[in-house]
């Protein structure tokens, strides 16, 4: 296994491509804690995972709240040796018609709270440890309507590397997965239903090469990646897991 006797925190762990990544660490042989607010879909991934994970009720965006969801997992499994720092959330803000209050929320919750996250964490790492970061695809395409979600995962994109070059001397990895359009929860907003999501998924399809949007598990393989020891030599850099729709966008099928 590729994680035995490894811990590891993932925050938003209780749905998406989190509760898909803690679900892949647990069965590679890790002990995992995961954060998220609502206590039900936590106590689900607590009832579905068992004793090797931990269920911590938390808002990314209370920075003492995290850090007491920190010192928790560290109580209850020992030092980190792995953190996926994936929560976040979605959100239109097109120009002209957005709020500084919906415009804050965003950068709080994706960005701001991504750096105390990693910060919490921080001291209770293993040296040779790996941080993740959860990016998008939004930080390139330019998708109109979405300024502060793009510019969040503009700014985790960055701040990647600069964390990457502080723990250096320490060993510990700092790399960020970059998902593409992915079957999450995350889209319930959009496509409030089965046939609203099929709609939405073909018109998006079209855009990305394989022609069909990613899955939580094929996400939670490259995190699987990164934080394993299959990546000791990777740090500062971005995997990309979008189905080829920034790599190679004129293999999408609108073009064929």
């Amino acid at each position: 296994m590729r994680l035995a006797n490894k811990t590891a925190l993932i925050t938003g762990g209780n749905s998406g491509i989190g509760l898909a990544t803690a679900r892949l660490f647990i069965a590679e042989g890790a002990r995992v804690a995961i954060t998220g607010r609502n206590q039900e879909t936590l106590d689900a991934a607590k009832a579905e995972l068992g004793p090797n994970l931990l269920a911590i009720q938390a808002d990314v965006t209370d920075v003492e709240a995290t850090e007491r969801a920190v010192a928790a997992a560290v109580e209850a499994f020992g030092k980190l040796d792995i953190l996926f720092a994936n929560a976040g959330i979605p959100g239109a803000t097109p120009v002209g018609g957005t709020t500084l209050a919906a415009f804050d929320q965003i950068l709080r919750t994706n960005l701001t709270a991504v750096f105390f996250t990693v910060q919490a964490a921080a001291p209770h790492l293993n040296d040779g440890g790996s941080i993740i970061l959860n990016g998008s695809v939004h930080a390139v395409l330019g998708m109109p309507g979405y300024s502060a979600y793009a510019a969040t995962k503009a700014g985790v994109r960055a701040m990647s590397r600069v964390v990457a070059s502080e723990l250096a001397p320490r060993r510990i990895r700092v790399n960020t997965v970059v998902p593409g359009a992915t079957r999450t929860p995350i889209w319930n907003r959009v496509a409030p239903d089965a046939a609203a999501m099929a709609v939405f998924e073909t018109r998006i399809s079209k855009a990305v090469a394989l022609g069909r949007l990613g899955e939580a598990d094929e996400l939670a393989k490259a995190v699987l990646f990164l934080a394993s020891d299959d990546s000791t030599y990777v740090s500062g850099t971005e995997l990309v897991v979008d189905g080829g729709a920034t790599g190679s966008p004129s293999g999408a099928p609108i073009y064929r």
